[in-house]
């Protein structure tokens, strides 16, 4: 026998031979094993990825006489006909030279007739959308109710030009591209058997330009293998078909980090010098970083359609792309891929758009800005905080301290809330505004150095009223107060702001001032201090603490 292509010599003769679609023929071998045998079949999809092969073992299967597990045995008399294309039940019409109504009609005549040999008698009709519509139409009727012993087989590139009502009437199998690791897999296995060398860059350079079709990747191979007489190369397939090596894309992207403008004049000179393509370039400049982005998102090559010496280089990219740079170069790459089509100067197109892909900053998302300036203003609060802190301890006099007292008291509050300075003595004591300490029994007891402060600038207005009130209760910063004078209330209503003012600098926080009526009653006592309580009053516990400090450091509201 004389010389066949790969393509023929390694057609699939069994289903289990048929790669990439095991969703199809796995469906039909379980419906053969379970006689469930349709009248019409379509097989639609891509060029060269098994659509006619896998009809033509459909028929074989249906009538060999010794099938095994719903495959054809490939040597009972009926299967050794078919291979030979000798048999009469197995019909195939080239559905582009068969077109016209009367093949049909004549179809149509000899669909009555039973079988010779096989069980059924099968029409395989290649790239039925070529049929015309007066075609289809004569063929509805028989098509929907043939006899029980024909078969029809239809496969077509492009179903959409199929009329629905054919469509309907047949069981559909859509054939999916072959991905790019199965067609190195099946070529690597037929250069295996034909004794021929030939490495994973090479393969995956047939495979890449197959684009999904298994039956042009075999082409490509057998045109390979002529070129370089059993020893092949990748840099001699590149050259024959015009493909552009990877190293150019990795060039690109080296580039983006190293902010190498040089790169750009130098890598659009090797596209023109070598007669590439520069929209085959773009196309597969926005496919690698397509699988950049792909090793960033999933920190792994699987997914990636490269040659495995080019996976580590991948991999070597994880920590210096973000997600936000791919996003935005990927994004810039498609706007430009599409006004290449359209520019009269693609040299010049790509070089500009190069130009502005190196110089694109790197992104930032904005949670990352914040944090940063947090961290910023956190390192220099510290450091100021440290020096004012190391200042005021080794200040020796007593009155230094207790100017610098709410200076220190806001200062220290980040970095430690136990330790302060009192107002009274050099020595370390609690802070008045500490939220564990504040309270009323601490407002009664600073109380009257705080009315002496007052009295120094408004000793005239504020120090009687003041020294008149009765404290009864503190609840969070309120301050329950009452007073025996008249026209104490609105005193302190007219110097509210400076009152709370004050109390802050002094107390270490901002006390509001509320009236409440004094009501003599076996319930009163006077405490410590001298002054009116109620003993109806709730002390202050935790939870007031807690509520003043979600009003003033989270800017809460208080509900009454």
């Amino acid at each position: 026998m004389g010389y066949l292509v790969t393509a023929r010599k390694w057609r699939p003769q069994k289903f289990s031979e048929v790669v990439g679609q095991e969703h199809i023929t796995s469906t039909l071998k379980n419906a053969i094993k379970s006689n469930r045998i349709a009248h019409a079949y379509l097989f639609t999809g891509p060029r060269g990825v098994g659509k006619t092969t896998t009809a033509r073992i459909l028929a074989k299967s249906l009538n060999c006489t010794n099938p095994i597990d719903a495959e054809p045995c490939n040597e009972c008399e009926m299967c050794k006909e078919i291979l030979g294309g000798q048999s009469m039940d197995i019909i195939e019409i080239d559905g582009a030279s068969n077109r016209g109504i009367d093949e049909i009609r004549t179809l149509r005549e000899s669909v009555k007739y039973a079988p010779t040999h096989g069980k059924y008698k099968i029409y395989i009709i290649d790239e039925v959308h070529m049929l015309t519509k007066e075609s289809f139409n004569a063929f509805l009727k028989t098509l929907e109710e043939p006899p029980e012993h024909t078969v029809f087989i239809f496969a077509t590139t492009d179903v959409h030009k199929v009329p629905a009502t054919i469509i309907s009437r047949c069981q559909r199998f859509d054939f999916r591209r072959i991905q790019l690791d199965t067609i190195k897999e099946t070529l690597s296995g037929i250069a295996a058997a034909e004794k021929i060398e030939i490495d994973d860059k090479t393969l995956t350079i047939i495979a890449k330009k197959a684009d999904g079709a298994l039956r042009d990747a075999e082409s490509f191979f057998d045109q390979v293998v002529s070129l370089c007489e059993g020893k092949i190369q990748a840099e001699t397939v590149s050259q024959m078909l015009n493909l552009i090596d990877d190293e150019v894309y990795f060039e690109i992207s080296d580039a983006i980090l190293d902010k190498n403008f040089k790169s750009v004049f130098q890598v659009t000179d090797k596209i023109y010098q070598n007669g590439w393509d520069f929209i085959d370039f773009m196309e597969g400049l926005v496919e690698h970083f397509r699988n950049i982005m792909t090793v960033v998102l999933t920190k792994k090559t699987e997914l990636t359609e490269t040659a495995e010496i080019y996976r580590e280089r991948y991999l070597a990219y994880l920590d210096k792309f973000s997600e936000g740079d791919l996003l935005r170069i990927l994004n810039f790459l498609t706007k430009a891929q599409q006004e290449l089509r359209f520019s009269q100067n693609q040299k010049l197109k790509i070089e500009i758009a190069l130009s502005h892909l190196i110089g694109l900053e790197r992104t930032s998302t904005i949670s990352d800005l914040i944090s940063g300036l947090n961290s910023e203003a956190s390192f220099e609060k510290k450091n100021f905080i440290s020096e004012q802190l190391r200042s005021f301890k080794t200040s020796d006099k007593v009155s230094d301290r207790k100017t610098k007292n709410y200076e220190y008291n806001k200062l220290a509050k980040p970095l430690a809330t136990k330790s302060a300075y009192s107002t009274e003595s050099a020595e370390p004591a609690s802070t008045p505004g500490s939220a564990s300490k504040f309270n009323i029994d601490l407002v009664k007891q600073k109380w009257q150095s705080f009315v002496d402060e007052i009295s120094q600038e408004k000793g005239l207005t504020l120090a009687p009223v003041l020294s008149s009130l009765n404290l009864n209760s503190l609840s969070g910063n309120n301050l329950i107060v009452g007073s025996s004078l008249a026209d104490s209330k609105k005193t302190i209503e007219l110097n509210k702001k400076y009152l709370e003012t004050m109390s802050e600098k002094f107390f270490g926080k901002r006390i509001h001032f509320s009236f409440s009526t004094i009501v003599e009653s076996p319930d009163e006592k006077k405490n410590s201090s001298g002054r009116i309580t109620s003993i109806s009053e709730k002390p202050a516990d935790a939870a007031d603490e807690f509520e003043e400090f979600i009003l003033k450091e989270l800017g809460g509201i208080k509900m009454e």
